[in-house]
């Protein structure tokens, strides 16, 4: 008998580890417009504007560019005890981390290695935070809401689809081949969005892009404007256009280190329980951009590297598929 799974809400936050704080302050807070709650010689723990808990994202002076984890919140504090039972049981590392001696302002937690070799935290308890939904006076940049998911390069997407479905994800879409086994990226859900998590398929683990979301195409637009304004146009990556997959409005970013963020809006409710998967075939131009403008080549070939438990950095496998290598149109580097 299989051992429980932890009842994952939703993703919760991402911590990353930035060579230069100012430097990432300049980006994440002035220019994207995340609220500072927390700030000391070598932390800041950001949130938008939505948000009710005491961050979602978290910068930490490192050595090296890289994600020191990704975290999950779950329902209850014994979903914590599940989760560090669930990932022991299947043999992978498992560190637990009582309140005070993680991240700021987040209660007992435990962080594993998962099967896809990913630095991954749960946790249930969270400092609250002041509501400013209506604090308009606040905004600036690209008025940023909420984290919405994480995007995460692994070589094996069946895997990552089947270890995400042991933890009780649901599928919103997918990117297909015509074989059996030619899954080439799933996009997976546990709030009620199209995902939390998706995978790019690609040499792994790496972290592809954290995606977060703001109200409307317009604030997305006026990321980028922003930024040519400031004649900092180089750290516009790809867009402004319109995914195929999830349909949402995007542009992608990249912070002075080189870690991506997607600015989203405009995806759909997934929370009925007869919600079904939206397959793409992997040569429809307009999966990753509806109007088919090309994909370059390093948001395909380009991310983050991740740190295991000690803080080392992880190596890397090649993908068994790579998407990028179909030729459709203008999309694909074939």
């Amino acid at each position: 008998m299989s051992t429980p799974a932890p009842d994952v809400v939703r993703s919760a936050y991402a911590q990353l580890a930035v060579t230069d704080l100012g430097a990432a302050r300049w980006f994440w807070v002035d220019m994207l417009g995340f609220h500072v709650q927390y700030e000391d010689n070598s932390t800041l723990c950001l949130r938008g504007t939505d948000e009710l808990t005491h961050h979602s994202l978290v910068l930490r002076r490192g050595e090296i560019a890289a994600l020191d984890h990704i975290s999950y919140r779950v329902r209850t504090p014994e979903d914590i005890d599940k989760a560090e039972k669930f990932f022991t049981d299947i043999g992978r590392p498992v560190k637990r981390v009582p309140r005070g001696a993680g991240t700021p302002g987040v209660g007992d937690a435990v962080r594993v290695i998962d099967p896809l070799g990913f630095p991954v935290e749960f946790f249930h308890g969270i400092d609250r935070a002041e509501r400013l939904i209506q604090r308009y006076d606040l905004r600036r940049g690209a008025e940023i809401a909420r984290l919405d998911h994480f995007n995460i390069c692994t070589p094996d997407i069946p895997a990552a689809y089947a270890h995400y479905k042991s933890l009780g994800f649901g599928c919103s879409e997918t990117i297909e081949g015509e074989g059996e086994h030619e899954l080439y990226a799933a996009w997976m859900y546990r709030k009620q969005t199209v995902h939390d998590v998706a995978f790019t398929g690609g040499a792994g683990p790496r972290l592809h892009h954290l995606g977060v979301a703001t109200h409307e195409s317009h604030q997305v637009l006026r990321t980028a404007d922003l930024f040519g304004a400031l004649r900092k146009e180089h750290h516009i990556e790809r867009g402004p256009g319109r995914h195929g997959v999830s349909n949402a409005f995007y542009v992608y970013l990249r912070d002075p280190d080189g870690h991506r963020v997607e600015i989203y809006t405009s995806d759909y409710y997934t929370g009925d329980p007869d919600h079904e998967t939206y397959r793409w075939s992997v040569h429809d131009d307009r999966r990753r951009d509806f109007w088919g403008n090309a994909v370059i080549e390093s948001w395909y070939k380009e991310a983050t590297p991740v740190l295991d438990l000690d803080g080392n950095p992880k190596l890397v496998t090649d993908a068994l598929l790579d998407e990028s290598a179909v030729q459709v149109g203008a999309d694909g580097l074939g």
